[in-house]
């Protein structure tokens, strides 16, 4: 089922090579030729709300001023979220705070933005946690009810724990290993709803994690982070090709049949699209 449907799930430090050796499930799709999977290069810093906003606008720390996790600010771009809105698509977002602070309202309130359901807004429908040990099975309990119960047309979720026993045990520790196997495994379950309701699907992440249990720099652990993408769309198999981050928000677009902002960056992965 061919639509214009887009989830985009960002699972929070997720190095590339701990994705290819222990996220199983998404590995059989791409040797199935059900998935396509690329390297992707994130901007500097490699720290989190900085590369929400890269990821989300297209544009780099330089251009949308979002460079430390200290910035508290709604964005100054326009986000795959007003460029959907625009185009008179829905949106929907179960996510980190951060991401309600970048697009719909900030500072959060923990009381009273938990739960955002206003058409108003940017992102319309939003279920948005504040604690990194949130589990990831609510939150992907969460999405779920937002793609079946307001079948937004672009559908944002970002789980935490990977990051968060990245920086409690290290990316060198069968915690941080095993937490990747466990968000593999709900993606197991999530992935062919999403695949039912029509949707295509891209996963990736913001940044790494070292074997100091951080992330900021301009390492490959810090840098390096899968993609993959679930589409009909798109040419399947393993590509060697180093991706800029900068493209994840044009392949949005390109795949919601929507305008990329004037901001973002022409789509350099054209030979990946199926004619």
């Amino acid at each position: 089922m061919a639509t214009n449907r887009v989830v985009l799930i960002v699972i929070d430090a997720l190095r590339f090579d701990t994705a290819c050796s222990h996220m199983g499930y998404l590995q059989h799709l791409v040797e199935h030729e059900k998935a396509a999977r690329y390297k992707v290069r994130s901007e500097v810093p490699s720290l989190s709300r900085p590369l929400y906003e890269t990821i989300l606008t297209g544009t780099p720390p330089v251009v949308h001023g979002v460079n430390s996790n200290r910035t508290v600010r709604l964005s100054t771009q326009q986000s795959l979220f007003h460029l959907a809105k625009d185009s008179g698509r829905t949106t929907a977002a179960a996510a980190y705070h951060w991401v309600s602070e970048l697009y719909n309202s900030a500072p959060f309130n923990e009381i009273q933005d938990r739960i955002q359901l206003d058409t108003e807004l940017p992102i319309e429908n939003g279920f948005f946690y504040f604690e990194d040990h949130y589990p990831d099975s609510h939150l992907f309990a969460e999405a779920s009810w937002l793609m079946e119960k307001k079948q937004p047309d672009f559908l944002y979720i970002h789980p935490m724990n990977v990051d968060d026993d990245g920086h409690k045990f290290t990316a060198d520790s069968k915690e941080y290993r095993n937490r990747v196997l466990a968000v593999d495994a709900l993606l197991s379950t999530f992935i062919p709803l999403c695949k039912e309701s029509g949707y295509d699907i891209i996963i990736t992440a913001d940044h790494g994690m070292t074997a100091d249990g951080n992330h900021g720099g301009n390492t490959a652990e810090d840098r390096h982070v899968p993609l993959f993408i679930v589409s009909e769309k798109i040419t399947a198999g393993i590509s060697d090709e180093l991706v800029s981050q900068l493209m994840i928000a044009p392949l949005v677009c390109q795949l919601l049949g929507i305008e990329p902002s004037k901001a973002m960056m022409p789509l350099k992965m054209e030979e990946c699209l199926r004619a």
